[in-house]
């Protein structure tokens, strides 16, 4: 059986546990050096209770959400985020997904809606255009 995606479809969730090393480790690898992401102390000094998760990690974590569902094949076209509440270290981020349109046949392209959120709400607003694999024998995380 061949899948075909259909809009209003919906990505199965994924939840990733926000620790410090998480936090720390996507500035360090993105060269935010910005002291709220990496130094609790300095971060309280400037009103937040904690470290918080920068923006581009979390960009980094929307496209991983879009690539674990579609497969290595599928190239991310355009991530387009907002943020909303911080990521804090201790919590957990849950992604969920729908794709809201189709276009093109070969290949296809996919725009999917994107959220996350966490403990204190929404963390993540975003939209992904994605081209998708040829259709395979199974629907990616069945």
């Amino acid at each position: 059986m061949t899948y075909t995606y259909r809009v209003g479809d919906e990505l199965p969730p994924l939840e990733i546990p926000l620790t410090r090393t998480l936090i720390v480790a996507g500035a360090i690898a993105s060269r935010d050096y910005q002291d709220v992401h990496h130094d609790a102390d300095l971060a309280r000094e400037k009103g937040s209770p904690d470290i918080f998760m920068n923006i581009l990690t979390t960009n980094g974590l929307v496209g991983r959400y879009i690539t674990d569902h579609f497969g290595p094949n599928a190239v991310l076209r355009k991530v387009a985020i907002r943020l909303g509440v911080p990521n804090y270290p201790g919590d957990i981020m849950r992604l969920t997904g729908r794709v809201t349109e189709l276009t093109g046949e070969e290949p296809v392209r996919a725009t999917i809606t994107v959220t996350g959120d966490n403990g204190i709400g929404r963390h993540v607003t975003g939209t992904v255009i994605v081209t998708l694999p040829a259709p395979s024998d199974e629907r990616p995380g069945a």
